[in-house]
């Protein structure tokens, strides 16, 4: 087989909703396969595994250690509050935690999916009432906040939710791509395709996982998911994670005007493009782009040999972290090529004419977003 098959190559342009349906039912990649593509997708999420890492980590301490805190100082440090962590924090020696808050943010604001349905019901608001009985009988502060303010608490408690279902979904998405890296370096992932193929059979293998989030009270364990909730990996975090940070993301300060008279951002939160795979990767490293933090991490785990590629194209060192970027909007595409293809309604192959329609109402559910999205990064010359 050709490195580029013919079927893969644009005609010029972006390519249109009809275009990516067609490819999407035929099992076909977003993304061109190239050498070139091959390197940079591969190598990024290596980068992104051992952020991930961190992220996860850090989150998971912070729902579980810093639960309820008002003032959570030490929330980045993990629990390692020496000295020396301290003022390699103070100076930006480290791991910008400010992003995956960013992501966990933008999850809890936009509410999509099951596990969001599962903090609006009367089951959580019960979980909420024992957390907050429990703590407010020996917290001084907060026995005075909570009767003044009864909403603040409940907040705290879906921002902790949030936060250790994100760490549990970062989780399993660091080990993913991390062995997607082994899989790559020992011959086992060797074209795009491998790495969607890769990537959708690690997501339904974990799409039933169980999510779950417990913390101790006063030495009490109360949960806040509990497991007879039924939360899963898949269909409760992962598809609201994509929904909320590749595809609606929020708009970046200083590139829309935040004026309401200016009507640049839209009313309707289903309308938002400023995830992942719409940003404009050039104002990466600008004021108010929260990404840049995500770039400069992975930037500090990038592998030796994407590095030199980068070192070889266009400014060398001078742009890259808007390389990176740009690398990593392509890696999306492939995560995201990876989902559609692992919850499809029916087998692509299945020659029932009622599963082929829907297989084909799902592909143009996704072609119809995507078409508007940063499809020129998927050409081959990209």
């Amino acid at each position: 087989m050709p490195i580029i098959p013919a079927e893969l190559v644009y005609s010029g342009g972006m390519p249109s909703a009809a275009e990516l349906d067609a490819k999407l039912l035929a099992g076909e990649t977003l993304l061109a396969n190239t050498p070139d593509h091959l390197i940079e997708v591969v190598d990024v999420l290596k980068s992104y595994g051992e952020v991930l890492d961190a992220y996860s980590t850090n989150l998971i301490y912070q729902a579980e250690k810093q639960f309820l805190l008002p003032f959570p100082l030490f929330k980045y440090l993990d629990g390692h509050n020496s000295p020396a962590r301290i003022w390699r924090h103070l100076n930006h020696d480290r791991i910008n935690f400010e992003y995956a808050e960013y992501c966990m943010k933008t999850m809890l604001w936009h509410g999509t999916g099951g596990l969001d349905a599962y903090l609006d019901s009367e089951a959580f608001a019960e979980n909420c009432a024992a957390i907050i009985r429990r703590k407010t009988s020996r917290d001084p502060l907060l026995a005075v906040l909570h009767p003044l303010f009864p909403g603040f608490l409940i907040e705290l408690i879906r921002t902790a939710a949030t936060t250790h279902a994100l760490g549990q979904f970062w989780r399993v998405m660091s080990d993913l791509f991390l062995d997607l890296a082994r899989a790559e370096a020992d011959g086992r992932v060797d074209s795009i395709d491998a790495v969607v193929e890769f990537i959708k059979d690690g997501l339904v293998a974990a799409a039933a996982n169980p999510i779950t989030y417990g913390v101790e009270v006063i030495g009490e364990h109360l949960w806040v998911l509990p497991p007879k909730a039924g939360l899963t990996f898949l269909m409760d975090v992962a598809v609201p994670y994509v929904e909320a940070v590749f595809l609606r993301g929020t708009p970046f300060l200083g590139t829309v005007s935040f004026n309401a008279q200016a009507h640049q951002i839209s009313p309707d939160q289903a309308q938002f493009a400023y995830g992942a795979l719409y940003a404009d990767p050039l104002p990466s490293m600008g004021s108010g782009i929260p990404p840049s933090l995500l770039m400069q991490d992975m930037y500090r785990h990038l592998p030796e040999r994407l590095h030199s590629w980068y070192r070889q194209r266009t400014r060398g060192e001078g742009d890259v972290r808007v390389k990176i970027c740009m690398s990593f909007q392509k890696s999306m595409f492939c995560v995201t090529n990876a989902a559609i293809r692992g919850t499809f309604p029916h087998p692509l192959s299945s020659t029932d004419p009622a599963e082929q329609a829907a297989n084909r109402a799902y592909a143009a559910a996704w072609s119809g977003r995507l078409a508007v999205a940063r499809t020129d990064c998927l050409d081959p010359s990209s």
